[in-house]
């Protein structure tokens, strides 16, 4: 694939965001021995800083909770309260840029938690949802985190979800999607983090690596998740939540983030459960390719050093970025991501803990439709061919072959199946498969045809459960009396018990069994399957290449 195609560009924004015993927390199988190694090169220096005022906060009856950084105060509701805009890592400006993450400053006072913190430095998005950077404006300033607590007591300490946001690793926010309804209905406490998106958190550069103990760049992003995580782990009693209990879980990118972690030696010990959405397995570059691509670029704005680069305003390198063909995603550094996430998990060489993954049955057609219909033009029947040879070069004839138009309502539909199969659903049945051998892995395809009818988008054909479409019915975010709303309860129930034990289970619900058998969430019935693999022609995409 080619990354100037524009199915690949706008599929890259559309990367979007929304366990028990024995096994919780724990390694089987070695991972590197390096592991304290990367452990120090990802949480330098152990104190914690101390200089910095809080916020003026107004005098009022909001929920007050002292971490170990200082007082906040937040904002009661009947339902949750909400804890917003806490800084996990100090900004990562100035002669932080490119930097791991360094603990934030303490500070005097009662801290306001009543506004979300800056989202990531990021382009304006414009998406079905809207923009992805969620409220605020774009900061190189913008670690901060949000935690929704249900307002209701409890003398038991309740479950954690910790959510990373999607977003092709370059847009986004923990902002934008609200863990209120999901804390209060589903009885745990919510977490969303931002991370470093685009150059900012994943520019990877000989003369970064040079300065680097580790010999490492780039991976940043990971490195402010893995930050955030290690706040929760410190922090979270003081807002009722078991330090003990964490459940990590994304979408897309951030589906994607989580199975990174699930192979970092760095994780050790920071969740106890994963769950994957839309997201598992991606391919990444590795370090260096990375580096040279990176120093290609910088080359191009005339910056010689790293310090030349950390000298440029944030919105000039921002718009630079934006104009390169270089990828900012995470890469195969070795040490924090030891090798790639397949191949780990092959080799029994991840955290086992149980992991909760799957896909939507038609992620691909919101690329497909973003790439044409909403972009003023319709895929053709003569465009299909096209479009496939543009993406997969030789082994186009075999994949039209497969996926003839003859079977699809439309050349958009067809192409949809393409992607759908390539880049999610086989990808996501393999690394389930893979977890099986060592740990309980549970697998399910969302597939609601109508999720995304609400928003009445001009496309010439049935969009049915595209990429993100899930997110929204997990964080309970359907309303009204229909068989849709019901399927929101049901999911958000298996989430949030699957949080809290291990196991999918939700009131009034289907039992969900292991892998391989898949759980089809769709509002007509949830039923598990076993003929996953084979409706989506995963011996084509998992087989050897032909």
């Amino acid at each position: 694939m080619t990354r100037s195609h524009p199915l690949l560009l706008s599929g890259a924004l559309l990367l979007t965001g929304g366990l028990s015993g024995g096994l919780s927390g724990g390694l089987s199988g070695a991972l590197p021995s390096s592991e304290t190694a990367v452990r120090e090169a990802a949480e330098p220096g152990a104190a914690v800083p101390v200089a910095a005022v809080a916020p003026a906060v107004a005098a009022g009856d909001g929920p007050t909770v002292s971490t170990r950084y200082g007082q906040l105060r937040g904002r009661a509701s009947a339902a949750a309260h909400s804890y917003l805009g806490i800084p996990y890592a100090a900004p990562p400006v100035g002669s932080l840029r490119w930097k791991p993450p360094s603990p934030p400053a303490r500070w005097s006072g009662v801290r306001d938690a009543t506004a979300p913190g800056n989202p990531c430095m990021q382009q304006p998005s414009s998406t079905p949802w809207g923009n992805l950077a969620g409220p605020g404006t774009p900061s190189e300033d913008c670690l901060y985190l949000n935690v929704h607590t249900p307002a209701q007591p409890s003398h038991r300490q309740r479950p954690v979800m910790v959510w990373i946001h999607g977003g092709g690793f370059t847009v986004g926010s923990g902002s934008f999607y609200d863990g209120g309804t999901l804390a209060a209905k589903g009885d745990v406490i919510t977490v969303h983090l931002n991370y470093r998106l685009g150059v900012f958190g994943y520019l990877a550069h000989p003369g970064l690596t040079e300065e680097s103990p580790r010999g490492l760049s780039g991976n940043y992003g990971l490195l402010d998740q893995q930050a955030a995580l290690r706040w929760v782990r410190d922090n979270i009693a003081a807002f009722g939540g078991d330090p003990g209990n964490v459940t990590v879980f994304g979408e897309s990118a951030g589906g994607g983030s989580v199975c990174q972690h699930l192979v970092s030696p760095a994780a050790t010990g920071l969740f106890d459960r994963a769950i994957a959405q839309s997201g598992c397995g991606f391919p990444l570059p590795t370090q260096q390719s990375q580096e040279n691509s990176g120093k290609a670029w910088a080359d191009s704005l005339g910056c010689a050093d790293v310090a030349c680069l950390r000298a440029e305003p944030a919105a000039e390198l921002l718009a630079a970025s934006a104009r390169s063909t270089a990828r900012w995603v995470p890469n195969v550094d070795g040490a924090l991501l030891p090798s790639q996430v397949t191949d780990a998990l092959e080799s029994g060489r991840f955290h086992r803990v149980p992991v909760l993954q799957g896909t939507t049955a038609d992620e691909g057609r919101l690329t497909v439709a973003t790439t044409y219909d909403l972009a003023g033009r319709r895929l053709t029947a003569e465009g299909y061919p096209v479009a496939v040879r543009a993406l997969h070069g030789d082994r186009a004839e075999t994949i039209l072959a497969r996926y003839p138009l003859s079977e699809y309502g439309s050349p958009a539909e067809a192409l949809g199946a393409v992607l759908t199969d390539s880049q999610f659903a086989c990808l996501q049945s393999r690394t389930a498969g893979l977890m099986a051998e060592h740990t309980r892995s549970y697998q399910y395809e969302f597939a609601d045809r109508h999720a995304m009818d609400y928003l009445n988008l001009p496309v010439g054909f049935p969009l049915g459960a595209p990429h993100g479409s899930e997110i929204r019915y997990v964080f309970g975010g359907v309303t009204g009396a229909s068989a849709q709303t019901a399927l929101s309860e049901k999911m958000l129930g298996y989430w949030t018990h699957f949080a809290r034990t291990g196991v999918p289970y939700a009131a009034n619900a289907p039992r969900w069994p292991q892998y391989p058998k898949v759980q089809t969430l769709a509002p007509e019935a949830i039923t598990p399957v076993d003929t996953f693999p084979q409706a989506h022609h995963c011996d084509l995409w998992n087989g050897p290449a032909s």
